[in-house]
């Protein structure tokens, strides 16, 4: 195959460094499996694993997959007619359910602590003609966070990820079982909730935290913190600031690996914003954002006596004015929006406050603290984390460019004036296609393609009859 990497130009020299590292574990068989890993629409790893010697061998060339893996929704069902002209939405180039390539970043390479001889890597996607294929959401966050290049400052970007790990039985899947989506398995809980923060119920689940823990640290992630949530069995880590990219990176691996690790121990970890379950707690993921200087100066940190440095309020401001556009690619399943209630600790409008956990966007920090940020709590554990990003990204700098200001502070959020945040993930898909910004940042189609693959997800939802339903009308009538 040809060598795409060279002709293209495509990896810088501590890529091709890195390279050599893995082809050298690699020959002294520590390496003995590679996963080629990509990010699909949902944030959702796919890819194909190959013996390590055939895998150093294809790195330069690329990986084929079928690019109906980016054509799927949340039931891994195409949602295009792939063998009609153009391939349904008028691209040729994935017409048929032709490959596209994945090619490697090795500077992601890693070693998973739960399966030595296994090595881990993500990729970016082209097609066979070199060029890159426009729905690879990791290009698009590596593009937009690129944009702060400009104003000679790059996004910093800290995690903290709400999510449930439940006890299963060792799983058997019957013959009944099996689907689009397939059923999902039976759980237990590992804790009963409302005991937030304590410690004796840290203590009794802290086994299963320390499994993830240690995995994770092995991995490289920039674990700061493990917490107790609220809700029955749920839990929270945080993660250290990371560029914009490496962190969209970070919370692939997190998941994934959680997901794996889980499973192996006859446990289940899910990011689902809000399990069907008595006393559910909703899940969410908080986004904490600042920018930082080339000398690694907070620019958003304030004078005295300011709330947010000049730059920091034109960001603000751009969150704001692109707020209800980029709910979707902050929360993108229906479920998400069970968790927008008022006085719930979760926003139900677009409005920011001082260290107020109400707001949509938080302001913490000041004048002195270097730590100054927004935290934006719109989120849910189960977004694509590039795309997520790239929409923080995106809105930021076009209150930078503009010289956007924001509205007042919202002392108390749930009762301010302020737009209301979408209530379904139709609203949420509307209000995406009329911000002309996010559409034309995200990229020619992207929206259109995006927006028909979750509209697929909101038809066979429309056309499912639910346990509410069933138990209001049944009887009555």
């Amino acid at each position: 195959m040809p060598d795409l990497v060279e002709k293209l130009g495509l990896w810088s020299e501590e890529q091709a460094r890195a390279e050599r590292r893995l082809a050298g574990e690699v020959e002294a068989g520590r390496i003995e499996m590679v996963r080629f890993l990509f990010a699909d629409q949902h944030g959702v790893f796919r890819g194909k694993a190959m013996v390590a010697r055939e895998a150093v061998k294809a790195m330069r060339g690329g990986i084929g997959v079928a690019s109906t893996l980016l054509l799927k929704d949340t039931a891994h069902r195409t949602a295009f007619s792939v063998f009609t002209t153009g391939g349904d939405f008028g691209h040729p180039k994935m017409q048929g359910a032709a490959d596209i390539l994945m090619i490697p970043d090795p500077s992601t390479w890693c070693a998973l602590p739960w399966e030595r001889t296994t090595a881990w890597i993500l990729c970016d996607l082209h097609f066979r003609d070199g060029s890159p294929v426009p729905f690879d959401t990791r290009r698009i966050a590596r593009k937009a966070a690129a944009a702060f290049d400009a104003f000679d400052c790059a996004l910093a970007v800290g995690l903290e990820v709400e999510f449930h790990v439940f006890r299963t039985p060792e799983r058997t899947i019957g013959l009944d079982q099996s689907g689009q989506p397939g059923a999902p398995p039976e759980f237990s809980l590992l804790s009963t909730g409302a005991q937030y923060l304590t410690e004796t119920t840290y203590d009794s689940v802290s086994p299963i935290l320390e499994l993830l823990r240690r995995n994770a640290l092995d991995l490289g992630l920039p674990l700061r913190s493990m917490e107790v949530e609220f809700g029955p069995s749920q839990f929270e880590f945080t993660f250290g600031v990371t560029g914009a990219l490496a962190a969209a990176d970070n919370m692939m691996m997190f998941r994934a690996a959680t997901k794996e690790i889980c499973r192996r121990n006859n446990l289940h970890a899910t990011f689902m914003c809000r399990p069907k379950m008595p006393n559910a707690t909703s899940s969410g993921w908080h986004l904490h954002q600042s920018l930082l200087a080339r000398d690694g100066r907070n620019l958003f940190m304030p004078e005295a006596g300011d709330d947010l440095s000049p730059l920091g309020r034109h960001y603000l401001a751009g969150l704001l004015a692109h707020g209800r556009g980029a709910t979707v690619l902050a929360a993108p399943t229906i479920n998400a929006y069970r968790r927008y209630r008022a006085y719930s600790l979760a926003p139900d409008r677009v409005a920011w406050g001082r260290d107020n956990r109400a707001a949509m966007i938080r302001y913490i920090g000041g004048a002195g603290d270097t730590a100054t940020r927004l935290e934006n709590r719109v989120g849910e554990p189960a977004a694509n984390p590039y795309l997520y990003i790239a929409s923080q990204a995106i809105s930021g700098l076009d209150g930078l460019r503009a010289g956007l200001e924001p509205a007042p502070a919202a002392d108390v959020p749930y009762e301010s004036e302020a737009p209301a945040l979408p209530r379904s993930l139709g609203e949420a898909l509307s209000a995406l296609h009329a911000d002309e910004t996010l559409g034309r940042e995200l990229g020619a189609g992207f929206v259109d393609y995006y927006c028909r693959i979750k509209e697929a997800e909101l038809s066979r939802f429309a056309a499912e009859v639910t346990d509410w339903e069933h138990r209001e009308y049944f009887d009555l009538f």
